[in-house]
């Protein structure tokens, strides 16, 4: 079911509101086989009935092999994928899923401390719900714009050998994050999901207290192209891609990027933001390197030149060979 661009059938068997504005959905495969297995962190590409794509964090437990459970926000002002999702009939329909895929894995560590915004408490319940079970000391700090708007409260409370503060804004203002990081031991991994503008802070939190060595961030939008590091251009831009499974080569001009050019060959080839945070058209890389401006890869995927997001990549050598 996970490979590279494999959509299956997943049927809605739950929707739940876990709070305002927020609802969750329990996919299940239509004949009830067992789903292949993930790990905190991880989510999934959902085909919505409008042909819309989009990314959502895996939020249930990792040993329930017979359903995912996804949450989704509300948001009147997004691009209409969460609109869908709460204003149709999904109970009983059939989904279009690729996955399960982990860019923002949960490491080994002594300790743990979690910093979730809104609904970026969905990778996180699931990283919490792990550390419990093994045992390993973690501390949550929430923050919501409400209460009644910050989902999953009790289920996170109810879990073992873990401290969970609640910060709705609204009563206690943002979360203190200099005072948190002064008091977290400096063996504590930081995991922090959320609006851009919070994980902005942490970012900057961090960095005033030494600890962005261990700070492990999964954003919903791409951050602004002020904050990315400058990439010097190779050439005039201009490179050729071949697609390794129909040999087909084409070159890529500087005005237009990798993804429009695959398209004009493989139409159905996946994307969702074309910003560079969403992973949907993540594409491995069998020969060149790639030119990365993406925010999702690590340090060290990017060094590897095993795969790409190529809405945003381009490329360092002249030819790049894309297995598509």
């Amino acid at each position: 079911m996970n490979g590279d661009n494999v959509i299956c059938p997943l049927r809605v068997d739950r929707v739940v509101p876990e709070s305002d504005g927020v609802v969750s959905l329990r996919l299940v495969h239509p004949d009830g086989q067992r789903l292949p297995d993930w790990t905190p962190g991880a989510h999934l590409d959902v085909l919505l009935p409008s042909g819309l794509l989009r990314q959502y964090s895996l939020c249930g437990d990792p040993q329930d092999d017979t359903g995912y459970r996804i949450a989704v926000l509300r948001e009147a002002r997004g691009r209409g994928g969460s609109r869908e999702i709460h204003d149709s009939a999904l109970l009983g329909c059939t989904l279009g899923i690729r996955g399960p895929r982990n860019h923002f894995a949960l490491s080994t560590a002594p300790r743990y401390l979690f910093l979730a915004g809104g609904i970026g408490i969905t990778p996180i319940l699931a990283m919490a719900r792990e550390v419990s079970r093994r045992g390993v000391p973690w501390r949550l700090v929430y923050g919501g714009r409400t209460r009644s708007t910050m989902a999953f409260v009790d289920e996170l409370q109810n879990l073992p050998s873990g401290q969970v503060e609640l910060v709705p804004q609204d009563e206690r203002g943002h979360i203190p994050l200099d005072d948190i990081l002064a008091a977290t031991p400096p063996d504590t991994h930081i995991y922090c999901c959320g609006p851009e503008p919070m994980i902005r802070a942490v970012e900057a939190a961090c960095a005033r207290c030494s600890a962005l060595d261990r700070l492990h961030v999964e954003r919903f939008t791409a951050p602004s192209l002020a904050e990315q590091p400058p990439v010097e251009p190779v050439g005039d831009g201009t490179f050729e891609v071949e697609l390794h499974r129909s040999g087909v080569v084409l070159r890529v001009p500087a005005n237009r990027t990798l993804l429009e050019v695959v398209r004009d060959v493989v139409p159905g080839v996946m994307s969702s933001c074309e910003e560079g945070f969403c992973g949907a058209c993540e594409t491995k890389v069998l020969e060149g390197v790639p030119e990365h401006h993406d925010s999702i890869l690590s340090d060290a995927e990017r060094a590897s030149c095993n795969t790409m997001m190529i809405c945003v990549g381009r490329a360092r050598s002249g030819l790049l060979v894309l297995d598509l």
